[in-house]
């Protein structure tokens, strides 16, 4: 399904054990109930291996971390868009700092993905770059400074003026590319001050994946909007 409503919490499963196979069913089912009691729109970013698995038990919409920008041929290795599609993807985060791209391979993906009629999220680092990831058109520009993911220093209070400048300069160019925010976000109040700063959504990682109970953090975290 593709993605179109807001607020979004997109939850990215990285390659932590805690949300690899069996576990990141689990962890789907979490986001799943939790968009069920709260109607906050929530989505999975899995491993590649754990696509089909999650598409298929979950009524939420689910995302490639990674797609690459190659067509059907002889690139082993690679994440073919269409096979995440087939396994059931809606769409894909793209240029997540730990998986950077050159500007035209992101414009070669976000193209793809709009053509087949799927989600695009595209991760940026800074104004400059949230501006040029805009003028490609994809559904979502993420902003995320790659110093702050994992800290649990929410970007939307250390930088705020990132995550400002960025919503401005992305709805200058696109008015119609909606912007997330990332990096440290985990708890209600992070939410909040991220919504507060004109983002209409998040993308968070750790401070979920790793929490004691994720389905109580996932609560917690929607609980001031």
């Amino acid at each position: 399904m593709k993605i179109t409503q807001t607020p979004l919490v997109i939850l990215n499963f990285k390659t932590y054990l805690e949300s690899t196979g069996d576990k990141a069913l689990q962890l789907a089912k979490a986001l799943e109930q939790v968009a069920e009691e709260t109607g906050v729109n929530m989505a999975a970013a899995p491993q590649g291996a754990d696509l089909r698995k999650l598409s298929e038990e979950v009524n939420i919409p689910i995302l490639a971390q990674h797609i690459d920008p190659v067509d059907a041929g002889g690139h082993t290795g690679s994440m073919l868009l269409e096979c995440a599609k087939e396994a059931g993807a809606s769409g894909t985060l793209i240029n997540h700092s730990e998986q950077r791209m050159q500007l035209a391979d992101i414009d070669m993906v976000v193209n793809k993905i709009n053509t087949a009629n799927m989600t695009s999220v595209v991760c940026t680092n800074n104004i400059p770059t949230s501006a040029a990831a805009a003028a490609m058109k994809p559904n979502f520009v993420a902003i995320e400074p790659p110093e702050l993911i994992g800290s649990g220093i929410p970007v939307s209070q250390a930088e705020p003026k990132i995550v400002e400048g960025s919503v401005a300069a992305i709805k200058e160019v696109n008015s119609s590319v909606r912007v997330l925010c990332g990096a440290g976000i985990s708890t209600g109040d992070d939410m909040k001050a991220a919504l507060e700063l004109g983002s209409e959504g998040v993308l968070l990682a750790s401070g979920i994946i790793l929490a004691p109970d994720p389905k109580k953090a996932l609560l917690d975290l929607v609980s001031k909007i």
